[in-house]
């Protein structure tokens, strides 16, 4: 079976049950978790729909973009295996162009600094679905969003320039895997000639993670992580590198991937209990880990050895999340279907 075509198969056979839960997910205001810097008494949103009229459901901000962006992705990917009609009824009714511009306005301000890079990222990593995507509800979507694509930008730029040194480990705040999100759509905007992120994003890459060796990966994972240290970064300069010299990158970076080495990046995280917020950021891990091997797998030439072990990882992790997805605890459920989104498309 063609590989492709072998995750295609999973995502369409789990599509209409994630779909579901971001559909929920959107819209379900309450519980939520809102950082706000206050500077005067009563300094405080009114309630979260009202400081963020599009991304106000899922719990938090991000989790709320990653969830629409799980939408959009599903709607482009499998959309015989959706409730389409549903979909594009409801994403309609989010992308407004008001309530964008407020998102813009949010972004922009104290509020959307709590976001970096993370949620950026995953509103950008939004934004490029929907402008990649021949479809007249795309283009419409993506027509109220220029002024939130605007901010974003101009957001992700002025973090870049102004960080000495990235954050490395697992948690949201992981520069490799925001910046990685990012990249699709600098690519697209340098296509139409604006490089400027591009550049930016691929020259920081090279300063961060350029000549890096000999990671220690034997360290990961840390309790709450839902990222790899270690395989976003790889993940990211797999798509900076030319394949011949990603691969020798790769060989300095993480020898021995063909052997199974380190073992702990090949070894799916124990979630002790799904039912504690942090504990089970682990299923993310898998999911995410799920991704990058395939991801570097496919940056790695035809031939290399490291691409079936990498694949079997992938595999590995795969097995390891799916069966968590869905119907488990809130503090799973306003997130997880979005990453196994991501990782199987």
């Amino acid at each position: 079976m063609d590989l492709s075509q072998e995750w295609g198969d999973l995502l369409r056979g789990e599509a209409a049950g994630y779909a579901s839960a971001a559909l929920a997910n959107i819209r379900h205001e309450f519980p939520a978790a809102v950082q706000h810097t206050m500077t005067k008494p009563g300094d405080f949103p009114y309630r979260p729909r009202a400081r963020t009229p599009v991304f106000y459901g899922s719990f938090d901000w991000h989790s709320s973009v990653e969830m629409h962006w799980a939408l959009v992705r599903l709607l482009r990917m499998a959309p015989d295996a959706v409730p389409a009609s549903a979909i594009r009824a409801t994403l309609g009714a989010q992308f407004t162009p008001v309530g964008l511009m407020a998102e813009a306005d949010f972004v922009a301000g104290p509020g959307g600094q709590a976001e970096r890079p993370h949620g950026w990222a995953w509103a950008l990593a939004l934004i490029h679905e929907t402008a990649s995507w021949d479809d007249p509800d795309a283009r419409k979507w993506t027509a109220a969003m220029a002024p939130l694509a605007q901010a974003l930008t101009g957001c992700f730029l002025g973090w870049l320039s102004s960080q000495a040194y990235p954050v490395r480990y697992g948690t949201d705040s992981n520069s490799a895997f925001g910046m990685s999100r990012v990249l699709p759509f600098a690519d697209w905007r340098a296509r139409a000639g604006e490089p400027t992120l591009l550049a930016a994003i691929t020259a920081k890459a090279d300063a961060w993670f350029g000549g890096d060796a000999l990671y220690p990966a034997d360290w990961e994972p840390s309790g709450d992580d839902c990222l790899s240290p270690a395989l976003t970064q790889a993940e990211l300069m797999s798509r900076i590198l030319p394949a011949d010299e990603f691969a020798g990158w790769l060989s300095v970076f993480l020898p021995g991937i063909e052997w199974g080495r380190p073992a702990v990046l090949f070894t799916p995280a124990v979630v002790p209990e799904s039912a504690d917020g942090q504990a089970a950021r682990l299923h993310g891990l898998n999911a995410s880990r799920a991704w990058c091997w395939r991801r570097i797998a496919a940056a790695l030439p035809a031939g290399d050895p490291r691409i079936e072990t990498a694949l079997g990882a992938a595999r590995q992790h795969a097995r390891a999340v799916l069966p968590h997805v869905l119907g488990g605890d809130y503090t799973v459920a306003h997130w997880l279907a979005s990453y196994a989104v991501l990782m199987l498309s």
